[in-house]
């Protein structure tokens, strides 16, 4: 009984995977001659990316993407070194592509963007519109979330730094 049990359970937690997806951490100000393209995090920015790493650490993350900018992938570089993975990264204006691969991709994972990719992430994932645009430049306390289920993609938010 206890194998089948054990069986089931493992089915069970193929038969979907689960994307978390998050805008990078608070940025620093840009100092006179810093390149204001690729600002790193501000002290608040690198708590936060812990923070992000502490939540995630039971969830089983199998990859973990990043845009090629100092922020996003500082933001993402605590889970990536705890889950031991390499950050792959991705263009800032997502296609149909970009998408295609990561549904092809059967385990969990961590995105991190912009506040004006999340919502276009969340909404090609799910394959409809569930986030009505850009995220407030402000906007740095809620973790996306696309689990697939069966053929259907389901999205909820969390509120995760206190």
């Amino acid at each position: 009984m206890r194998y089948v049990v054990s069986f089931l359970l493992v089915i069970l937690a193929s038969c979907g995977n689960t994307y978390y997806i998050v805008r990078h951490a608070e940025k620093a100000e840009a100092s006179p001659g810093m390149a204001n393209k690729d600002i790193p995090l501000s002290q608040a920015g690198q708590e936060r990316a812990l923070a992000l790493e502490k939540i995630l650490k039971n969830k089983n993350i199998a990859y973990v993407f990043s845009t090629d900018y100092l922020r996003t992938r500082s933001t993402a570089q605590p889970t990536a070194d705890y889950f031991k993975l390499p950050i792959e990264t991705y263009e800032s204006s997502q296609d149909q592509d970009f998408i295609s691969k990561l549904k092809s991709l059967k385990k969990n994972m961590l995105i991190v963007g912009h506040s004006n990719t999340v919502d276009e992430l969340v909404n090609m994932l799910c394959g409809k519109k569930e986030m009505d645009g850009d995220l407030p430049e402000s906007e740095y306390n809620t973790l996306f979330i696309v689990r697939k289920k069966g053929k259907n993609y389901v999205f909820s938010e969390e509120n995760i730094y206190k």
